[in-house]
């Protein structure tokens, strides 16, 4: 058995003794904030800063872009709704940051406001989306930024921040940042981080703050692992391991374009100083031999020296860089390969190698690979 399907079994093996499930798996978020209003409106309230909290809600159905559900498949969102004055909320849970994430946001949530023209043909009747997403990594990582887990985003003027276009506002919390807090006008707000950060696999006692609240107490009741079928155990297995496996080939492909970035600069460095130093050595000595050969005057040697010297560092510098860009180019013909042989898509090796579709065929091929 491979190390990594080893991994995979002791995983699996770990996840059917606990007791409880993690709640920020897709099964188990949508079990919570998908199937019970109540609980999806608590958590709504909690995080977007209403003057006035949200009484009801309905949930919408359906991808907000069908066409691209296979494609994308991080851009099918978790639990979408709408308020009774028609507000729209875009809930997501993302395990894994990349830096598209973002834009997918905006995607779906820029989709929601224009399908209102279906049913609406005033442009003052539309009414807002709030995108709420829920990150599972941190991606604001500047020194200022340390401590700040709750990230509010709106269109609004750059020199007067008090105009704002209304429409679109988007909410990014990232949960390894939080930490909690004894606040009562945020009460919820502080118990609903509680619940998707420190109840998962490894609980064995849920926290008795989120027992004492009923609303917490509900939802930790439909992370009990007896409360799921055996069907839906074997989903929530596969989603895990689907993330883990991911989240494995990233980080590797990371890891290699980053050492090979370091490898590239250091050979560059080194091939720098290697060739000034051979050049200047081999320019001054052939300079010298014939500057003695030939008796010319003291000046023209010295010119001949200098131009020697510096056509030679040059001539190898341009050399070395060569070299470097085709073994960069067969790099990236050797990840295709083994992202292909992972079961990785050619859309996705496409979005991680910036090749495109034909380049990525075009390569299989050459290596008698089929597509």
């Amino acid at each position: 058995m491979s190390i990594e399907k080893n991994i995979l079994s002791r995983t699996l093996k770990f996840i059917s003794m606990a007791n409880y499930l993690d709640p920020k798996n897709d099964l188990a978020f949508k079990r919570v904030f998908g199937e019970h209003k109540h609980l999806c409106m608590s958590l709504i309230n909690s995080m977007l800063p209403f003057e006035n909290p949200i009484v009801s809600i309905e949930y919408q159905t359906g991808e907000l872009i069908p066409e691209l559900a296979d494609l994308l498949r991080n851009t099918i969102v978790d639990v979408r709704c709408t308020d009774s004055e028609g507000k729209q909320f875009i809930v997501e849970m993302q395990m894994y940051w990349s830096e598209s994430f973002k834009k997918r946001v905006l995607l779906n949530a820029s989709k929601a406001y224009v399908m209102q023209l279906d049913k609406s043909k005033k442009f003052d009747l539309l009414q807002p989306v709030y995108a709420l997403s829920f990150v599972n990594e941190c991606f604001e990582n500047a020194p200022e930024m340390a401590n700040e887990y709750f990230h509010h985003y709106k269109i609004v003027n750059v020199k007067d921040t008090e105009k704002q276009i209304k429409g679109l506002e988007f909410v990014f919390i990232e949960l390894p940042k939080f930490k909690p807090h004894n606040r009562a006008e945020k009460k919820l707000h502080d118990l609903w981080l509680r619940f998707l950060t420190e109840i998962d696999e490894q609980t064995k006692e849920a926290p008795p703050e989120l027992l004492n609240n009923e609303l917490t107490r509900e939802a930790l009741n439909y992370m009990q692992r007896g409360a799921y079928t055996k069907e839906e155990l074997a989903f929530y297995d596969r989603i895990t391991i689907d993330l883990m496996t991911e989240h494995s080939i990233i980080s590797d492909l990371k890891k290699k374009i980053m050492d090979a970035e370091k490898g590239r600069a250091e050979g560059e460095a080194k091939g720098r100083a290697e060739g000034e130093i051979k050049g200047l050595a081999k320019g001054r000595a052939e300079g010298e031999a014939k500057g003695r050969a030939e008796g010319e005057a003291k000046g023209r040697a010295e010119g001949e020296i200098k131009g020697l010297a510096k056509g030679r560092a040059e001539g190898e510098i341009k050399g070395l860089a060569k070299g470097l860009e085709k073994g960069k180019v067969e790099e990236k013909m050797q990840t295709v390969i083994n992202l292909y042989n992972a079961n990785s898509s050619v859309d996705f090796i496409a979005n991680i190698t910036k090749l495109t579709n034909e380049q990525i065929t075009e390569i299989l091929k050459q290596n008698n690979i089929n597509c």
